[in-house]
């Protein structure tokens, strides 16, 4: 697409990009007005692009390289027109007509980076920090669309953000190991004696599954953390939110006893619509 495409092809690239790569954001922008749902789509699509360079490349130069241009393009320094690149124009008009900071989507694409090496999570903190920086940022950038910023929000961007992004982890485990990446934390693995080895080779044990167990638990504990704060946040930005049901689901699904941790658990779109749609009809999100 070039610089002279119409901004509703942009808008409409970004809406397709997001329906196809992270479904549950997409459905959670159809309960939010039609300008703030292109501000979000924008959002989201640019967390699409950058989470999925790793896929994009087979070695972490070019990564890097992919990286770096949006880093210079949100610091104004970007090699070629920006406003040639459909989620990055869409993206720039968003910053400008919500008024949204630079930096926490600076410092994500900067998280980001670690997804393009296979060096393990070193510790459960760690792992904290890259979630707080990423999917927390995310929720928190989300919210600012909606209404403004303040610390109640930030409080439940954070807790929500960890309990997604654990819950996605735990989720995405079959295809980390397939590509010996390693989110689990290393510390966490050594506390219950499972080794890298055995994760990277998909063995089942009674030790990956103590870590596995650990880190749902602690998922649970912010997404109740999360929920109980939504009453403390204006009725407007509880959509952004309600990806959290999904993220309840998944947790359930993945504390089945027996479940193997290395089988993929797909989610349709129309089950995912259905537990968002239900979501917002509930008293969380509603009063």
């Amino acid at each position: 697409m070039n610089s002279a495409a119409p901004a509703a092809d942009s808008a409409a690239f970004c809406a397709d990009l997001v329906r196809t790569n992270d479904f549950p954001h997409y459905a959670a922008t159809l309960f939010t007005p039609a300008a703030e749902r292109r501000a979000l789509l924008a959002l989201y699509a640019f967390n699409v692009e950058i989470v999925r360079v790793r896929d994009q490349v087979s070695q972490p130069l070019p990564g890097e390289i992919r990286l770096q241009w949006w880093t210079d393009m949100l610091s104004g320094h970007a090699h070629g027109s920006a406003e040639g690149n459909p989620v990055a124009a869409e993206l720039l008009r968003t910053i400008r007509d919500f008024e949204l900071p630079v930096e926490p989507l600076s410092l994500l694409v900067d998280e980001h980076q670690f997804d393009l090496y296979n060096d393990p999570m070193p510790t459960m903190t760690a792992l904290e920090g890259y979630l707080a920086a990423t999917c927390s940022a995310l929720f928190a950038l989300a919210a600012r669309i909606m209404a403004p910023p303040s610390d109640a929000v930030e409080h439940l961007a954070r807790h929500a953000g960890l309990a997604q992004g654990i819950a996605q982890i735990v989720a995405n485990l079959p295809r980390a190991a397939a590509h010996r990446q390693l989110f689990l934390p290393q510390q966490l693995l050594a506390s219950h004696g499972c080794s890298m080895e055995d994760v990277f080779a998909g063995k089942q044990s009674s030790a990956l599954g103590a870590v596995l167990d650990q880190l749902v638990s602690e998922a649970q504990q912010h997404l109740a953390t999360a929920v109980s704060l939504l009453r403390e946040v204006p009725s407007s930005v509880r959509p952004v939110f309600l990806p959290l049901s999904q993220a309840r689901a998944d947790l359930k699904n993945l504390s089945r006893l027996g479940r193997n941790p290395f089988a993929p658990q797909p989610v349709s779109r129309l089950r995912t619509l259905w537990t968002l749609w239900r979501a917002s009809r509930s008293r969380e999100f509603t009063k």
